[in-house]
């Protein structure tokens, strides 16, 4: 078995709207059917007996190894935690060649899976041992380090749950939610709003005091000392005992409290200054510790913090006991799970004395043992949610130290005897505003029911019914996806959005190209999403960023067919039939929002089936109004678009809008057929949208396809009395548009310059230029710049042999050299002769086409 061609899908896919990893995986003789494996299938099941459940046992000579690699990825995975549950074979054209899919939540543990999955198949095979625990162990420890974490975890499925986009920034806890110019970013408990004037303020702790104090919250006297014997200066003019901490810590980190001693003084002060330079001495209040969680102006959640201890057996020892209670699965070293593990550091052994304990003592049944003075959960403390106790007044204290410092979210600490009186009444106070506070107690407290504290931040940075999306349309075809494209973008700008839009021909923000070449993929579209300054995006996505890594985006609000030809690419990738190219193209259709439309193009049956895979509404549009798909449609009072004598009709029910094509000069007043097309399918998105009728009609007004506007897309020039047409037409479908288009327009003689793409089948090839032999008088012939895997002059004997039968063409060149090429077309054009000039570089060749104009002027 030979595993080659591993990508990650990154988002909906050919396969599923699942993340999932693929691989081109080819089995070799009995390998096509494990049953032919004498005892692979015990080996392996012997090897993950969990495999049991996903291999179908009285249908083993239909499983293939491939089979049961991809249920040993996707078992591997399930049984190390992962909450995966997709996966799929499927044979190719190939005899023995597979694609295996299998879903992963995180790409590096979906990677590694494979890996690991591929090596138990092979022990399986050749009878060799396989850790399974380790792996297990393994595919744990990678999704531990680098999924988010429970309070980045719990605000992320606030906003799935709210249908607000997120992607994640980095391997930490960098997240940004919404798209274009409504995104918004948080890191942990940060967010957009977070000031770094409040961080500022509240990582320094005795201006955070002041600040407080002077806004009337009660808080421990105290001030900053400059050394140990300042400290214990300090510690007698405020009265004993003190809290010695860091003035700048987090975490509790070099924060000793209840000093009733000089030498407690002292040493607290070497281990704050470990941490931090400047420390800080006050007041130590009594009392309990308590977490109160400010999200904007609430108090969202309060927790009583207790500090990490152990209870006494009368067996164990304290070391042991500590191992017994680490050994609790919400345990862990970090921030992963609900608590962590309690540090058996020289901190704990230093309290352990002061209680008369050591590590190897044995404490009486029933005695609670306290291993640190502080209660920080990242210590190993334990919290339990008191939230509906908090007395009103104490919960505005929270909320104006909160406000007071800055934070639009604040952990506020506060030790005082009870929550249900203020603190003013009880002599305690605040001790502490911090920012970026953890979540984990109270979203899975030790005791105590969790709070809504993800949905608390979501609703505070996106107000209800705003799920931080702009509007998005994809587009798929075999032609005129591009012109379509700027339509739509020309009709958002009309609009007055700023629009961010991916083609062929590059990334485009506000009109200005950001990024050159083949952009039509999920990687440009996720770069365009993020762009701060983007009202609507528009996506020309093409079959082979589907296939190679899934849709840049989880949903779109409009997707857009135009037409499925033959020539499409067609045996690249395995997709070897129009059918099977229609299904990857239909992959925007199947991910148009519920409240979304699919344009599609009902004189296409491809395309037109296509209906049936749309969560969202239909407009049909097709130039024939009495086309049976669009018809039926229309008969049931949903919306349509055709064309009647000399105007686009937009129709719904009885009610009908008119727009005259000598009003969209891109047609020449109906008279070129694909680009009617065209402008239906951008004139059916923008009723989709529910834009006003005037604004569609502006855009469509406004567009004009020149070499500026469209580059390569029907660019009709004058050159000495005739007339030049450079397209980018490359395939049979759009030669015979052209064709058709070009048949319209008067011309004495007619040429045509064209090459071939060497990726193209070799039938693919001939037709385009036996449908120009029975149209062209000349036909220039060239050689691309880039042969695409092809011989020198193959793709010029291929297209030499498709006009071989021609019925017109009387005169047949070959030249090398694009440029070259269109110069001898150029050459021998008389006025009102016309010259079809399919183009391969773009940008270079209208170049050239303008200096060849400029010179003739």
């Amino acid at each position: 078995m030979d595993v080659s061609r591993i990508r990650a899908l990154r988002g909906p896919n050919l396969w599923s709207r699942h993340t999932a990893i693929q691989a081109i995986v080819t089995c070799e003789g009995a390998e096509c059917a494990i049953s032919e494996l004498p005892n692979f299938e015990a080996r392996l099941r012997e090897r993950f007996p969990e495999l049991g459940d996903l291999i179908p046992s009285d249908h083993l000579d239909t499983v293939s190894m491939a089979h049961a690699l991809e249920f040993a990825a996707l078992g591997l995975q399930a049984q190390a935690g992962c909450p995966v549950t997709f996966s799929r074979t499927a044979q190719t054209v190939d005899q023995g060649v597979y694609q295996v899919v299998v879903e992963y939540t995180e790409e590096d543990v979906g990677r590694l899976a494979f890996e690991r999955a591929e090596q138990l198949c092979a022990a399986a095979l050749n009878d060799t041992p396989f850790d399974l625990e380790g792996t297990l162990k393994e595919l744990r420890d990678l999704d531990e380090d680098i999924r988010l974490g429970p309070s980045t975890g719990s605000i992320v499925a606030a906003a799935v749950a709210r249908g607000i986009p997120f992607r994640r920034l980095t391997q930490g806890s960098l997240v940004q939610f919404g798209w274009g110019s409504k995104q918004k970013r948080i890191q942990a408990a940060e967010t957009s709003f977070t000031s770094a004037i409040a961080e500022a303020i509240a990582q320094d702790k005795e201006l955070t005091k002041k600040l407080l104090h002077a806004a009337g919250v009660a808080v421990p006297r105290g001030r900053p000392v400059e050394d140990e014997d300042d400290a214990w200066a300090a510690a007698q003019e405020i009265g004993l005992p003190v809290v010695v901490k860091p003035q700048d810590g987090n975490q509790g980190k070099g924060i000793s409290v209840n000093l009733t001693s000089e030498e407690q003084v002292r040493r607290a002060y070497n281990l704050a200054i470990e941490f931090r330079d400047d420390i800080l001495v006050e007041k130590y209040l009594s009392g309990h510790d308590w977490r109160f969680l400010v999200i904007g102006d609430k108090l969202i959640a309060a927790a009583r913090r207790d500090p990490p201890l152990v209870v006494g057996d009368g067996t164990h020892t304290v070391r042991e006991l500590v191992d017994i209670v680490n050994s609790d699965p919400r345990r862990s070293d970090g921030h992963a799970t609900s608590l962590t593990k309690i540090r058996f550091d020289e901190i704990a052994l230093a309290r352990l004395a002061e209680q008369g304990y050591s590590a190897e003592s044995v404490p009486p049944r029933g005695v609670r043992v306290v291993l640190r003075n502080n209660a920080n959960l990242s210590t190993g403390g334990t919290a339990t949610d008191v939230t509906d106790d908090v007395h009103p007044e104490l919960a505005a204290a929270a909320v104006a130290a909160a406000q007071t410092v800055g934070l639009d979210i604040a952990g506020i600490d506060v030790v005082c005897d009870t929550i249900h009186k203020p603190l003013e009444d009880q002599g305690g106070g605040i001790v502490e505003v911090n920012a970026a506070p953890g979540l984990r107690m109270h979203l899975d407290p030790s005791f105590g029911k969790g709070r809504a504290v993800g949905e608390a931040i979501v609703g505070m940075m996106f107000p209800d019914g705003d799920n931080a999306r702009i509007p998005v349309v994809a587009i798929a075809g075999t032609n005129g996806k591009t012109t379509t494209s700027r339509l739509i973008g020309r009709i958002f700008e009309s609009k007055g959005l700023r629009v961010g839009m991916t083609s062929t021909d590059g990334v485009y923000i506000e009109g200005r190209r950001t990024d050159d070449g083949d952009c039509s993929g999920p990687r440009s579209a996720r770069n365009v999403l993020l762009h701060p300054d983007v009202d609507a995006a528009v996506f020309e996505t093409a079959r082979g960023g589907v296939l190679r890594e899934g849709l840049g985006f989880d949903m779109c609000d409009v997707a857009v067919i135009t037409n499925i030809g033959i020539g499409d690419h067609l045996g690249l990738n395995f997709i070897t039939t129009v059918d099977e190219l229609a299904v990857v193209k239909r992959v925007i259709v199947e991910n148009v929002a519920p409240n979304g439309t699919a344009v599609l193009n009902a004189a296409d049956p491809v395309v037109a089936a296509m209906a049936h895979h749309c969560q969202g509404e239909i407009i049909f549009f097709a130039r024939d109004r009495m086309n049976p798909v669009l018809a039926t449609h229309r008969a049931q009072g949903k919306r349509v678009i055709y064309v009647e004598r000399d105007a686009i009709i937009c129709g719904e029910g009885r009610k009908k809008h008119r727009i005259p094509l000598a009003n969209v000069p891109l047609t020449r007043n109906g008279t070129i057929g694909f680009q009617v097309e065209n402008a239906m399918a951008a004139i059916a998105t923008g009723w989709a949208l529910g834009y006003d009728w005037a604004i569609i009609e502006q855009a469509l007004a406004n567009f004009v396809s020149d070499s500026a506007t469209a580059p390569g897309r029907f660019n009709v020039f004058d050159y000495k009395g005739a007339t030049l047409i450079a397209d980018y037409g490359h395939n049979p479908d759009a030669i015979q548009a052209l064709v058709n288009a070009i048949e319209n327009m008067p011309a004495k003689r007619r040429s045509v310059v064209i090459s071939g793409a060497g990726d193209r089948r070799d039938d693919d090839i001939r037709q385009q230029t036996e449908i120009l032999g029975e149209a062209f008088d000349d036909v220039v012939l060239y050689q691309d710049a880039c042969q695409r895997g092809r011989e020198d002059g193959e793709v010029i004997a291929l297209l030499r042999e498709g006009l071989a039968n021609a019925s017109r063409t009387k005169q047949i060149d070959a030249i090398t050299g694009e440029f070259i090429a269109i110069d001898t077309a150029l050459s021998r054009l008389q006025p009102g002769d016309l010259c079809l000039i399919l183009i391969d570089q773009v940008e270079e060749a209208l170049a050239h086409i303008a200096t060849r104009i400029a010179e003739a002027n």
